[in-house]
């Protein structure tokens, strides 16, 4: 019965979900900009992302040298890797947490990543950051997400590592949907 247990709960460490095609809006992006200037000569790999993805728009407009890469072009995030990339910036799958932490993790290189801060509740963040330090870029409200329909139950964060200039941020965002009206 142990041994059943563990394999059911491996199982549930690395389960799927059903709707993982939902966008980050352009609001939820442009908080990054205040962070990412020590990064303005690096290549920003966005690998969840498509050329009309708001972290490709958002980061071209400013004159980030990225490079992006999606599934849907062959792409996969845990066998596909660009030749010369710096660091990770996107909003990845909100299924399958664990394996996409795992891999960006093991590149040792910084991340900011967008996710669901509920999933701060569970085991795997305390394993998988129990060696290195987690940084959170946390916002006022909840994201809504493109192509989600309703507005979330749950509220987001960007998980870094490396990538802030302290562990815990908290921003505004009702302030970048005001700046956004303006435009």
């Amino acid at each position: 019965m142990a041994t059943e247990n563990n394999v059911m709960a491996g199982t549930f460490m690395y389960q799927g979900g059903d709707n993982d095609e939902c966008y980050t809006p352009e609001y939820a992006v442009l908080p990054l900009l205040e962070f990412v200037e020590p990064f303005k000569d690096k290549i920003i790999w966005m690998p969840f992302d498509k050329e009309e993805s708001e972290f490709v728009k958002v980061f071209t407009e400013f004159g980030y040298n990225i490079v992006y890469s999606h599934i849907d072009n062959g792409q996969d995030f845990y066998t596909y890797e660009p030749e010369h990339w710096d660091l990770i910036i996107s909003n990845p799958p909100f299924s399958n947490k664990r394996k996409i932490f795992e891999r960006a993790n093991s590149f040792n290189k910084p991340y900011c990543l967008l996710m669901t801060l509920a999933w701060l509740n569970d085991t795997a963040p305390k394993q998988l950051w129990a060696e290195k330090d987690l940084q959170l870029l946390m916002f006022d409200e909840r994201v809504k997400f493109k192509g989600m329909g309703s507005q979330p139950t749950f509220s987001s964060a960007y998980y870094c590592y490396n990538f802030l200039p302290k562990q815990i941020i908290m921003r505004s965002l009702k302030e970048n949907k005001r700046q956004l009206k303006l435009f």
